[in-house]
């Protein structure tokens, strides 16, 4: 990780995602396509995964949405999805992807640390990765609270805890053994990668989550399962998910 001096992190990943968005398209319209959820890097399925669990319906927010498929997903199973991202370039990709598919919802461009929406909006908010890593968690978490009703759900999805800690620094994958202290980890910047990406430890997580207002009702540890193949992500072999988990989602309710 850089020593650098912090930068601004919302043009830098903003940046990054203009940069990265023609060569996500093809992947966000395999996931358009799918008849169920699948999260994360090894496509575990919302049957086995049950992040939408307590989904009903009504207005949902995506924070950090690139091509739209979540909210594509929760479109068609009932819901009133708005998706925002910070890259203009990704929400082009999500456009062409809705007019594709022939399904349309709004897509706002926005920093999800500076929502433009009023208290208490929407009934939902979900991130896969999106502002769940590449936005501040003391930022865009209480800003999810603020337009979120009462009894309203966040969803997010990210690299797990353990496997932040076990990657190293070049762009190798986890090993078995701790590379970096847990205490006071938040901001990360890779050797290989112009982005930031932001982490937090469990006790900090829930410590922010309950000061924001929410209840934590799961953390869900994500494992693929003996039928998985290994993911396009180097990061992270199938060996090592299968024996820790590489990725955790998250599900709060706003008391």
């Amino acid at each position: 990780m850089s020593d650098d001096e912090p930068m601004d992190h919302v043009k830098r990943n903003r940046d990054l995602w203009d940069a990265r968005a023609p060569e996500w398209l093809e992947r966000g319209e395999r996931a358009w396509t799918m008849k169920e959820a699948c999260w994360g890097v090894h496509q575990i399925p919302e049957s086995a995964a049950g992040l939408l669990a307590s989904f009903s319906g009504g207005k949902v927010i995506e924070l950090g949405c690139g091509t739209g498929y979540v909210s594509a997903w929760l479109a068609r199973l009932g819901g009133t999805p708005v998706g925002v991202d910070n890259s203009l370039a990704q929400l082009t990709s999500a456009h062409q992807l809705q007019n594709r598919f022939d399904l349309h919802f709004p897509l706002v461009h926005a920093d999800a640390e500076h929502l433009p929406f009023t208290d208490e909006s929407f009934d939902f908010a979900v991130s896969e990765y999106g502002a769940a890593i590449w936005c501040d968690p003391y930022q865009w978490i209480p800003e999810a609270a603020r337009v979120l009703r009462p009894g309203g759900r966040l969803v997010f999805l990210g690299n797990s805890t353990q496997i932040m800690l076990s990657l190293p620094d070049d762009d190798g994958p986890a090993t078995t053994s701790l590379q970096r202290p847990q205490f006071g980890m938040h901001r990360m910047e890779w050797d290989d990668d112009p982005g930031v990406e932001f982490h937090l430890s469990h006790g900090d997580r829930i410590r922010l989550l309950r000061r924001s207002g929410f209840e934590v009702e799961e953390l869900i540890e994500l494992y693929p399962s003996d039928a998985s193949v290994e993911s396009r992500y180097p990061y992270v072999t199938l060996e090592w998910a299968k024996r820790w988990p590489s990725e955790e989602a998250w599900v709060a309710r706003k008391v």
